[in-house]
Protein backbone atom coordinates (compact mmCIF):
# COMPACT_ATOMS: atom_id res chain seq x y z
CA UNK A 1 0.00 0.00 0.00
CA UNK A 2 1.08 3.42 -1.21
CA UNK A 3 1.05 5.17 2.42
CA UNK A 4 2.54 8.60 0.56
CA UNK A 5 -0.45 8.26 -1.71
CA UNK A 6 -3.12 7.33 1.04
CA UNK A 7 -2.62 10.46 3.11
CA UNK A 8 -2.75 12.66 0.42
CA UNK A 9 -5.92 11.55 -0.51
CA UNK A 10 -7.21 11.69 3.71
CA UNK A 11 -5.80 15.28 3.13
CA UNK A 12 -7.55 16.27 0.22
CA UNK A 13 -10.95 14.73 1.66
CA UNK A 14 -10.38 16.51 5.31
CA UNK A 15 -9.71 19.71 3.50
CA UNK A 16 -12.61 20.10 1.50
CA UNK A 17 -14.95 18.88 4.09
CA UNK A 18 -13.29 21.86 6.37
CA UNK A 19 -13.56 24.17 3.25
CA UNK A 20 -10.37 25.17 3.09
CA UNK A 21 -6.78 24.30 2.07
CA UNK A 22 -3.38 25.10 2.04
CA UNK A 23 -1.14 26.21 -0.36
CA UNK A 24 2.45 25.43 -0.94
CA UNK A 25 3.64 29.25 0.64
CA UNK A 26 1.60 28.46 3.80
CA UNK A 27 -1.65 30.52 2.94
CA UNK A 28 -4.56 28.82 3.32
CA UNK A 29 -7.02 28.84 0.27
CA UNK A 30 -11.09 28.44 0.31
CA UNK A 31 -12.29 24.97 -1.30
CA UNK A 32 -15.21 23.48 -0.76
CA UNK A 33 -17.80 24.98 1.44
CA UNK A 34 -16.14 28.25 1.63
CA UNK A 35 -15.35 28.40 -1.73
CA UNK A 36 -19.11 28.22 -2.26
CA UNK A 37 -19.67 30.44 0.21
CA UNK A 38 -17.73 33.30 -0.95
CA UNK A 39 -18.78 32.73 -4.38
CA UNK A 40 -22.91 33.39 -3.06
CA UNK A 41 -21.17 36.23 -1.60
CA UNK A 42 -19.31 37.89 -4.67
CA UNK A 43 -20.95 40.88 -5.86
CA UNK A 44 -20.27 41.21 -9.43
CA UNK A 45 -21.42 44.89 -10.07
CA UNK A 46 -23.64 47.14 -7.90
CA UNK A 47 -26.22 49.56 -9.67
CA UNK A 48 -24.31 52.61 -11.49
CA UNK A 49 -20.85 51.29 -10.15
CA UNK A 50 -17.92 52.36 -12.06
CA UNK A 51 -15.58 49.16 -13.57
CA UNK A 52 -12.77 48.35 -10.98
CA UNK A 53 -10.62 45.87 -10.92
CA UNK A 54 -10.62 44.54 -7.27
CA UNK A 55 -12.88 42.06 -5.73
CA UNK A 56 -16.19 42.89 -3.75
CA UNK A 57 -18.28 40.19 -1.30
CA UNK A 58 -21.37 41.18 0.92
CA UNK A 59 -23.45 39.43 2.83
CA UNK A 60 -24.37 37.59 6.32
CA UNK A 61 -22.79 36.06 8.40
CA UNK A 62 -24.78 34.26 11.45
CA UNK A 63 -23.97 34.92 14.96
CA UNK A 64 -26.12 33.07 17.04
CA UNK A 65 -28.11 30.12 15.19
CA UNK A 66 -30.74 29.96 18.10
CA UNK A 67 -31.85 33.66 18.07
CA UNK A 68 -31.26 33.82 14.58
CA UNK A 69 -28.92 36.89 14.59
CA UNK A 70 -26.88 37.70 11.47
CA UNK A 71 -23.97 40.65 10.74
CA UNK A 72 -24.05 42.06 7.76
CA UNK A 73 -20.77 42.56 6.09
CA UNK A 74 -18.95 44.09 3.01
CA UNK A 75 -15.85 43.49 2.22
CA UNK A 76 -13.15 44.57 -0.62
CA UNK A 77 -10.53 43.28 -1.54
CA UNK A 78 -7.19 45.62 -1.78
CA UNK A 79 -6.48 46.76 -5.19
CA UNK A 80 -3.41 45.65 -5.64
CA UNK A 81 -1.42 42.75 -4.06
CA UNK A 82 -4.81 41.63 -1.48
CA UNK A 83 -2.52 38.42 -0.97
CA UNK A 84 0.35 40.78 0.77
CA UNK A 85 -1.66 43.41 2.06
CA UNK A 86 -2.56 43.44 6.10
CA UNK A 87 -7.12 43.00 6.50
CA UNK A 88 -8.50 46.07 8.62
CA UNK A 89 -12.05 46.24 9.61
CA UNK A 90 -13.93 49.54 9.84
CA UNK A 91 -16.20 49.91 12.71
CA UNK A 92 -18.68 53.49 12.87
CA UNK A 93 -20.52 54.04 16.49
CA UNK A 94 -23.73 55.43 17.73
CA UNK A 95 -24.26 53.15 19.10
CA UNK A 96 -26.36 52.09 16.57
CA UNK A 97 -25.00 53.66 13.25
CA UNK A 98 -23.80 51.82 10.16
CA UNK A 99 -20.41 51.26 9.10
CA UNK A 100 -21.10 50.88 5.77
CA UNK A 101 -23.06 54.25 5.54
CA UNK A 102 -21.15 56.33 7.35
CA UNK A 103 -17.41 54.25 6.73
CA UNK A 104 -18.11 52.51 3.34
CA UNK A 105 -20.08 54.93 1.70
CA UNK A 106 -19.19 58.57 2.93
CA UNK A 107 -15.52 57.95 4.34
CA UNK A 108 -12.91 55.61 3.02
CA UNK A 109 -14.96 53.12 0.98
CA UNK A 110 -14.17 52.50 -2.51
CA UNK A 111 -18.04 54.04 -3.56
CA UNK A 112 -19.69 57.18 -3.01
CA UNK A 113 -23.38 57.63 -4.09
CA UNK A 114 -24.12 60.96 -6.16
CA UNK A 115 -26.71 63.30 -5.65
CA UNK A 116 -30.02 62.65 -7.89
CA UNK A 117 -28.55 59.61 -9.58
CA UNK A 118 -28.31 55.99 -9.47
CA UNK A 119 -24.68 56.57 -10.44
CA UNK A 120 -21.67 55.29 -8.21
CA UNK A 121 -18.36 57.74 -8.37
CA UNK A 122 -15.12 56.22 -7.58
CA UNK A 123 -13.58 57.70 -4.21
CA UNK A 124 -9.69 58.49 -5.05
CA UNK A 125 -8.72 57.87 -1.75
CA UNK A 126 -9.90 55.07 -0.33
CA UNK A 127 -8.54 52.63 2.03
CA UNK A 128 -8.15 49.68 0.41
CA UNK A 129 -5.43 51.31 -1.52
CA UNK A 130 -3.82 50.49 1.88
CA UNK A 131 -5.56 47.16 2.95
CA UNK A 132 -8.29 44.69 2.51
CA UNK A 133 -11.07 46.60 3.72
CA UNK A 134 -13.93 44.57 5.56
CA UNK A 135 -16.87 46.71 6.88
CA UNK A 136 -19.38 45.23 9.79
CA UNK A 137 -22.76 46.40 10.39
CA UNK A 138 -22.84 46.03 13.90
CA UNK A 139 -24.75 45.07 16.30
CA UNK A 140 -27.89 43.27 14.99
CA UNK A 141 -30.54 45.87 14.47
CA UNK A 142 -28.10 48.55 12.30
CA UNK A 143 -28.71 48.53 8.65
CA UNK A 144 -29.18 45.27 7.29
CA UNK A 145 -28.27 43.50 10.56
CA UNK A 146 -30.81 41.51 11.95
CA UNK A 147 -32.43 38.86 14.72
CA UNK A 148 -35.13 36.68 14.61
CA UNK A 149 -35.81 37.58 18.38
CA UNK A 150 -37.22 40.52 19.32
CA UNK A 151 -36.29 40.92 22.69
CA UNK A 152 -32.64 40.46 21.43
CA UNK A 153 -33.38 44.30 21.10
CA UNK A 154 -33.87 45.58 24.09
CA UNK A 155 -30.81 43.31 25.39
CA UNK A 156 -27.89 44.87 22.89
CA UNK A 157 -24.86 46.26 24.62
CA UNK A 158 -21.09 47.21 24.36
CA UNK A 159 -20.50 43.64 25.71
CA UNK A 160 -22.69 41.74 23.65
CA UNK A 161 -21.88 43.79 20.70
CA UNK A 162 -17.93 42.74 21.19
CA UNK A 163 -19.23 39.04 21.97
CA UNK A 164 -20.84 38.96 18.25
CA UNK A 165 -18.48 41.06 16.38
CA UNK A 166 -15.49 38.71 17.62
CA UNK A 167 -17.66 35.47 16.61
CA UNK A 168 -18.35 37.01 13.21
CA UNK A 169 -14.43 37.16 12.81
CA UNK A 170 -14.49 33.63 13.60
CA UNK A 171 -16.84 32.57 11.07
CA UNK A 172 -16.15 35.10 8.49
CA UNK A 173 -12.13 33.70 8.75
CA UNK A 174 -13.53 30.04 7.97
CA UNK A 175 -15.72 31.64 5.17
CA UNK A 176 -12.47 33.57 3.88
CA UNK A 177 -9.71 31.57 5.06
CA UNK A 178 -7.15 32.82 2.50
CA UNK A 179 -7.30 36.20 4.73
CA UNK A 180 -6.63 34.28 7.95
CA UNK A 181 -2.79 34.60 8.02
CA UNK A 182 -2.88 38.23 7.14
CA UNK A 183 -2.66 40.87 10.01
CA UNK A 184 -5.51 42.13 11.53
CA UNK A 185 -6.09 45.61 12.20
CA UNK A 186 -9.16 47.22 13.77
CA UNK A 187 -9.95 51.14 13.16
CA UNK A 188 -13.14 53.60 13.36
CA UNK A 189 -14.42 56.47 14.89
CA UNK A 190 -16.79 58.02 17.31
CA UNK A 191 -18.85 55.22 19.83
CA UNK A 192 -16.42 53.06 18.13
CA UNK A 193 -13.85 54.37 20.80
CA UNK A 194 -16.16 51.59 23.15
CA UNK A 195 -16.65 48.88 20.62
CA UNK A 196 -12.76 48.82 19.05
CA UNK A 197 -11.51 48.60 22.41
CA UNK A 198 -13.16 46.10 23.86
CA UNK A 199 -13.36 43.54 20.87
CA UNK A 200 -9.72 43.93 20.69
CA UNK A 201 -9.38 42.85 24.66
CA UNK A 202 -11.63 40.12 23.79
CA UNK A 203 -9.68 39.13 20.59
CA UNK A 204 -6.43 39.35 23.02
CA UNK A 205 -7.87 37.08 25.20
CA UNK A 206 -9.45 34.72 23.37
CA UNK A 207 -5.99 33.94 21.27
CA UNK A 208 -4.36 33.28 24.76
CA UNK A 209 -6.76 30.26 25.30
CA UNK A 210 -7.91 29.29 21.57
CA UNK A 211 -6.51 27.10 18.97
CA UNK A 212 -4.49 27.73 16.20
CA UNK A 213 -7.09 27.14 14.07
CA UNK A 214 -9.01 30.39 15.47
CA UNK A 215 -6.26 32.25 16.47
CA UNK A 216 -6.49 35.70 14.86
CA UNK A 217 -3.25 37.82 13.86
CA UNK A 218 -3.87 40.90 15.42
CA UNK A 219 -2.00 43.49 15.83
CA UNK A 220 -3.30 47.06 16.27
CA UNK A 221 -6.15 49.38 16.54
CA UNK A 222 -6.63 53.13 15.65
CA UNK A 223 -9.96 55.22 16.93
CA UNK A 224 -10.60 58.76 15.58
CA UNK A 225 -12.60 61.05 17.57
CA UNK A 226 -13.22 58.33 20.08
CA UNK A 227 -15.94 58.34 23.21
CA UNK A 228 -13.09 57.33 25.96
CA UNK A 229 -14.34 58.46 29.16
CA UNK A 230 -16.97 60.45 30.12
CA UNK A 231 -15.33 62.63 32.67
CA UNK A 232 -13.09 64.16 30.21
CA UNK A 233 -14.96 63.53 26.93
CA UNK A 234 -17.40 66.32 28.50
CA UNK A 235 -15.07 68.56 30.39
CA UNK A 236 -13.12 69.13 27.01
CA UNK A 237 -16.75 69.68 24.35
CA UNK A 238 -17.44 72.32 27.09
CA UNK A 239 -13.63 73.90 26.57
CA UNK A 240 -13.39 73.74 23.11
CA UNK A 241 -16.89 75.28 22.27
CA UNK A 242 -15.63 77.86 24.53
CA UNK A 243 -12.05 78.13 23.14
CA UNK A 244 -13.85 78.13 19.25
CA UNK A 245 -16.04 81.46 20.39
CA UNK A 246 -19.31 78.96 20.18
CA UNK A 247 -20.56 79.97 23.94
CA UNK A 248 -20.83 82.77 25.58
CA UNK A 249 -18.78 83.49 29.12
CA UNK A 250 -21.98 83.12 30.59
CA UNK A 251 -22.98 79.77 29.23
CA UNK A 252 -19.25 78.59 29.81
CA UNK A 253 -19.16 79.70 33.68
CA UNK A 254 -22.78 78.07 33.96
CA UNK A 255 -21.59 74.80 32.95
CA UNK A 256 -18.35 74.96 34.65
CA UNK A 257 -19.92 75.88 38.08
CA UNK A 258 -23.11 73.69 37.91
CA UNK A 259 -21.78 70.46 35.99
CA UNK A 260 -19.55 67.86 38.03
CA UNK A 261 -18.79 65.43 34.85
CA UNK A 262 -17.36 62.95 37.29
CA UNK A 263 -20.85 62.37 38.57
CA UNK A 264 -23.12 60.02 35.61
CA UNK A 265 -26.26 62.05 37.77
CA UNK A 266 -27.03 65.48 36.78
CA UNK A 267 -28.45 68.10 38.24
CA UNK A 268 -31.20 70.40 37.01
CA UNK A 269 -29.64 73.10 37.23
CA UNK A 270 -26.90 71.40 35.05
CA UNK A 271 -29.51 69.85 32.52
CA UNK A 272 -30.48 73.92 32.50
CA UNK A 273 -26.91 74.61 31.45
CA UNK A 274 -26.61 72.51 28.87
CA UNK A 275 -29.86 73.19 27.32
CA UNK A 276 -28.21 76.61 26.81
CA UNK A 277 -24.81 74.86 25.88
CA UNK A 278 -26.31 72.17 22.94
CA UNK A 279 -28.88 75.24 21.40
CA UNK A 280 -25.77 76.49 19.72
CA UNK A 281 -25.84 73.06 17.67
CA UNK A 282 -29.20 73.56 16.37
CA UNK A 283 -27.83 76.40 14.17
CA UNK A 284 -24.25 74.95 13.48
CA UNK A 285 -22.61 72.00 12.52
CA UNK A 286 -21.62 70.06 15.99
CA UNK A 287 -19.57 67.45 13.97
CA UNK A 288 -17.40 69.94 12.15
CA UNK A 289 -17.42 73.76 13.29
CA UNK A 290 -16.52 75.16 10.60
CA UNK A 291 -18.87 72.91 7.60
CA UNK A 292 -22.47 74.04 5.89
CA UNK A 293 -25.26 72.81 7.55
CA UNK A 294 -27.76 70.35 4.68
CA UNK A 295 -29.96 72.88 3.25
CA UNK A 296 -31.96 70.53 1.41
CA UNK A 297 -35.66 69.71 2.97
CA UNK A 298 -36.40 66.99 0.87
CA UNK A 299 -34.85 64.40 3.40
CA UNK A 300 -35.12 64.95 7.46
CA UNK A 301 -32.92 61.59 7.00
CA UNK A 302 -29.44 63.34 8.53
CA UNK A 303 -31.28 65.70 10.66
CA UNK A 304 -33.38 63.53 12.63
CA UNK A 305 -32.44 62.63 16.84
CA UNK A 306 -32.38 59.68 18.30
CA UNK A 307 -32.80 59.35 21.76
CA UNK A 308 -31.14 56.28 23.80
CA UNK A 309 -31.46 55.80 27.60
CA UNK A 310 -28.34 55.11 29.41
CA UNK A 311 -25.95 56.03 26.46
CA UNK A 312 -22.54 57.01 27.22
CA UNK A 313 -21.57 59.65 28.35
CA UNK A 314 -24.51 59.82 30.40
CA UNK A 315 -25.25 63.28 31.36
CA UNK A 316 -25.09 64.51 27.93
CA UNK A 317 -27.06 61.50 26.86
CA UNK A 318 -30.10 62.81 27.81
CA UNK A 319 -30.24 65.98 25.59
CA UNK A 320 -31.52 65.70 21.90
CA UNK A 321 -28.76 67.61 20.37
CA UNK A 322 -25.93 64.90 21.56
CA UNK A 323 -28.00 62.44 19.35
CA UNK A 324 -27.66 64.44 16.09
CA UNK A 325 -25.67 62.45 13.40
CA UNK A 326 -23.10 63.56 11.62
CA UNK A 327 -23.40 64.59 7.72
CA UNK A 328 -20.24 64.94 6.03
CA UNK A 329 -18.50 67.29 3.87
CA UNK A 330 -21.22 67.55 1.25
CA UNK A 331 -24.03 68.07 4.21
CA UNK A 332 -26.33 65.86 2.82
CA UNK A 333 -24.80 63.00 1.76
CA UNK A 334 -26.41 60.85 3.96
CA UNK A 335 -29.30 61.51 1.91
CA UNK A 336 -27.49 60.81 -1.52
CA UNK A 337 -26.50 57.19 0.22
CA UNK A 338 -30.19 56.72 2.29
CA UNK A 339 -31.35 56.76 -1.63
CA UNK A 340 -28.96 54.84 -2.84
CA UNK A 341 -29.32 51.82 0.09
CA UNK A 342 -32.75 51.30 -0.35
CA UNK A 343 -33.14 50.62 -3.81
CA UNK A 344 -34.18 46.86 -4.11
CA UNK A 345 -31.62 46.23 -7.03
CA UNK A 346 -28.76 47.76 -4.83
CA UNK A 347 -30.17 45.59 -1.94
CA UNK A 348 -30.32 42.44 -4.54
CA UNK A 349 -26.48 43.15 -5.54
CA UNK A 350 -25.23 43.08 -1.75
CA UNK A 351 -27.18 40.00 -1.39
CA UNK A 352 -29.20 42.07 1.73
CA UNK A 353 -32.15 42.32 3.12
CA UNK A 354 -32.46 38.88 2.24
CA UNK A 355 -35.23 38.52 5.16
CA UNK A 356 -37.66 41.59 4.21
CA UNK A 357 -36.88 43.46 7.09
CA UNK A 358 -39.94 45.61 7.72
CA UNK A 359 -38.18 49.26 8.31
CA UNK A 360 -35.98 51.23 5.93
CA UNK A 361 -32.05 50.80 5.67
CA UNK A 362 -31.17 54.08 7.53
CA UNK A 363 -27.47 55.48 8.89
CA UNK A 364 -28.56 55.19 12.79
CA UNK A 365 -30.93 52.78 13.55
CA UNK A 366 -34.57 53.34 15.11
CA UNK A 367 -35.35 49.88 16.26
CA UNK A 368 -32.23 50.49 19.24
CA UNK A 369 -34.16 52.54 22.00
CA UNK A 370 -31.80 51.39 24.51
CA UNK A 371 -28.86 50.31 25.33
CA UNK A 372 -27.37 47.97 27.92
CA UNK A 373 -24.09 48.59 29.19
CA UNK A 374 -21.78 50.96 28.03
CA UNK A 375 -18.22 51.59 31.12
CA UNK A 376 -17.76 55.45 31.88
CA UNK A 377 -13.98 54.92 30.79
CA UNK A 378 -12.71 52.83 28.36
CA UNK A 379 -9.52 53.92 29.73
CA UNK A 380 -7.74 50.90 31.35
CA UNK A 381 -9.19 48.44 28.71
CA UNK A 382 -6.69 51.07 26.43
CA UNK A 383 -4.56 51.04 29.39
CA UNK A 384 -4.18 46.73 28.91
CA UNK A 385 -3.78 46.43 25.14
CA UNK A 386 -0.91 48.99 25.27
CA UNK A 387 1.18 46.91 28.09
CA UNK A 388 0.28 43.73 26.15
CA UNK A 389 2.00 45.13 23.23
CA UNK A 390 -0.62 46.13 20.61
CA UNK A 391 -0.32 48.83 18.15
CA UNK A 392 -2.57 52.09 19.75
CA UNK A 393 -2.89 54.99 17.30
CA UNK A 394 -5.80 57.45 18.66
CA UNK A 395 -6.60 60.54 16.51
CA UNK A 396 -8.49 63.88 15.95
CA UNK A 397 -10.11 65.55 13.50
CA UNK A 398 -9.25 69.12 15.63
CA UNK A 399 -12.55 71.03 13.79
CA UNK A 400 -14.96 68.60 15.63
CA UNK A 401 -16.76 69.91 18.64
CA UNK A 402 -18.29 66.35 19.00
CA UNK A 403 -15.48 64.35 20.81
CA UNK A 404 -13.68 67.47 20.11
CA UNK A 405 -9.57 67.44 20.34
CA UNK A 406 -9.52 68.82 23.11
CA UNK A 407 -11.38 65.89 25.05
CA UNK A 408 -9.22 63.02 23.87
CA UNK A 409 -5.78 64.91 24.90
CA UNK A 410 -7.55 65.17 28.75
CA UNK A 411 -8.84 61.44 28.29
CA UNK A 412 -4.58 60.51 27.06
CA UNK A 413 -3.10 62.55 29.76
CA UNK A 414 -5.45 60.37 32.13
CA UNK A 415 -3.97 57.29 30.73
CA UNK A 416 -0.34 58.22 32.79
CA UNK A 417 1.89 57.39 29.83
CA UNK A 418 5.51 58.53 29.42
CA UNK A 419 5.70 60.97 26.73
CA UNK A 420 8.92 60.00 24.23
CA UNK A 421 7.84 62.58 21.38
CA UNK A 422 5.63 65.86 22.47
CA UNK A 423 3.72 67.88 20.48
CA UNK A 424 5.39 67.89 16.86
CA UNK A 425 4.13 68.93 13.68
CA UNK A 426 3.27 66.17 10.67
CA UNK A 427 3.59 66.89 6.91
CA UNK A 428 1.21 65.76 4.02
CA UNK A 429 3.86 67.27 1.16
CA UNK A 430 4.62 70.56 1.97
CA UNK A 431 1.88 72.09 4.58
CA UNK A 432 1.01 70.96 7.61
CA UNK A 433 -0.79 68.00 7.93
CA UNK A 434 -1.55 68.13 11.84
CA UNK A 435 0.48 67.61 15.32
CA UNK A 436 1.60 64.72 17.01
CA UNK A 437 2.27 62.68 20.22
CA UNK A 438 4.31 60.10 20.90
CA UNK A 439 3.47 57.97 24.10
CA UNK A 440 5.05 55.22 25.35
CA UNK A 441 2.72 52.66 23.62
CA UNK A 442 0.51 54.70 22.11
CA UNK A 443 0.67 57.92 18.97
CA UNK A 444 -1.46 60.52 19.53
CA UNK A 445 -2.47 62.21 15.67
CA UNK A 446 -4.35 65.29 15.01
CA UNK A 447 -5.73 66.12 11.84
CA UNK A 448 -5.07 69.90 10.85
CA UNK A 449 -9.30 71.41 9.27
CA UNK A 450 -10.93 67.59 9.79
CA UNK A 451 -14.12 67.31 11.00
CA UNK A 452 -15.43 64.05 13.17
CA UNK A 453 -15.65 62.10 9.79
CA UNK A 454 -11.87 62.32 9.13
CA UNK A 455 -11.91 60.56 5.94
CA UNK A 456 -14.66 62.31 4.34
CA UNK A 457 -13.07 66.23 5.29
CA UNK A 458 -9.22 65.15 4.69
CA UNK A 459 -9.56 61.78 2.49
CA UNK A 460 -5.51 62.58 1.16
CA UNK A 461 -4.47 62.83 4.56
CA UNK A 462 -6.45 60.13 6.13
CA UNK A 463 -5.12 58.18 3.81
CA UNK A 464 -1.70 59.01 4.64
CA UNK A 465 -2.53 57.89 8.07
CA UNK A 466 -3.98 54.65 7.53
CA UNK A 467 -1.02 53.86 5.52
CA UNK A 468 1.62 55.11 8.31
CA UNK A 469 -0.44 53.18 11.07
CA UNK A 470 -0.38 50.01 9.31
CA UNK A 471 3.27 50.10 8.13
CA UNK A 472 3.80 51.50 12.19
CA UNK A 473 6.06 54.49 10.64
CA UNK A 474 5.92 58.26 11.94
CA UNK A 475 4.46 60.53 9.83
CA UNK A 476 6.66 62.69 7.78
CA UNK A 477 8.14 65.71 10.45
CA UNK A 478 8.65 67.89 7.27
CA UNK A 479 7.88 68.74 4.19
CA UNK A 480 8.83 66.48 1.18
Amino acid sequence: MNTSRTCSFLLIISTTILGWGVAVSGQQLPIGGALLEQKADRVTRLPGQPPVSFKQYAGYVTVNETHGRALFYWFFEAVESSDKKPLLLWLNGGPGCSSIGYGGMEELGPFVAQKGTSMLRLNNYAWNKAANLLFLESPVGVGFSYTNTSSDIKQLGDKITAQDSYTFLLKWFKRFPQYKSHEFYIAGESYAGHYIPQLADLIFDKNKTISNEDRINFKGIMIGNALLDDATDQTGMIDYAWDHAVISDRVYNAVKTKCNFSNPKSSNACDAALNDYFDVYKIIDMYSLYAPLCVDTTSNSTQRTHMRGHVSPHTFSKHKAWHVKPTGYDPCQSQYTDSYMNKPNVQAALHANTTKIPYPWVHCSDAITYWHDAPDSILPVIKKLVAGGIRVWVFSGDTDGRIPVTSTRLSLRKLGLNIVQDWSPWYSRSQVGGWTITYDGLMYVTIRGAGHQVPTFKPKEALQLIRHFLSNQKLPSGPF
